[in-house]
């Protein structure tokens, strides 16, 4: 159990019999009433997003997320298996868990999977990756229609958009979490 005091983000509170993850939260106390606390938070299982607002003091119940380092081996056609740094343990996890983050999955990429007894409930990828271009079109001195980026397939099978100036074989590095290219790499 935690009280709204006790709140931080990643804090995984179990609700109507559902995991929610914190992602944001603020205690308010407004000039009349009593005070409350604010919350943005996700459904483990689903990702659904929500807001709710808690009084503040109310106790909740929080669930046990047992985080482990994993490094991702492979693919085997419909889940992705990870493997424990510390005992070997294998783990597959579906698609949906990783929520779109297999697209900049590379094998032998350290991760965090968050386990709830026994069950991946998310993977946390590094903020950044670096990749390499797989296949990109030469950029064109002069198109200007899309704002000076173009097309590029990553060698993990994402398509993201990258400055004219970048070629096939280039590495970048590209954020995670939305697919920004931030730059090129110096190898």
């Amino acid at each position: 159990m935690a009280t709204t005091a006790d709140f931080k983000n990643g804090l995984v509170l179990r609700m109507d019999n559902q995991l929610w993850q914190i992602q944001e939260f603020q205690h308010v106390k407004p000039g009349k009433g009593p005070a409350f606390v604010r919350t943005k938070i996700k459904n483990v299982l689903s990702g659904k997003i929500v807001d709710k607002t808690f009084n503040a003091g109310v106790k909740v119940e929080t669930a046990t997320v047992d985080r482990r380092d994993m490094t991702y081996l492979y693919n085997d056609g419909t889940d992705f298996v990870f493997m424990d740094s510390e005992n070997y343990e294998q783990v597959s996890v579906s698609p949906s868990t990783l929520g779109g983050g297999e697209r900049f999955l590379l094998e032998g990429m350290k991760v965090q999977v968050a386990m709830h007894e026994g069950l991946p409930l998310y993977v946390e990828l590094p903020v950044t990756v670096e990749v390499v271009v797989a296949q990109t079109d030469p950029g064109v001195q002069g198109d200007r229609s899309t704002g000076g980026t173009k097309p590029a397939t990553l060698e993990t099978g994402a398509e993201i958009q990258v400055p004219l100036f970048i070629n096939t074989g280039d590495k970048l590095k590209v954020d995670s979490r939305d697919g920004n290219y931030l730059g090129r790499v110096n190898s």
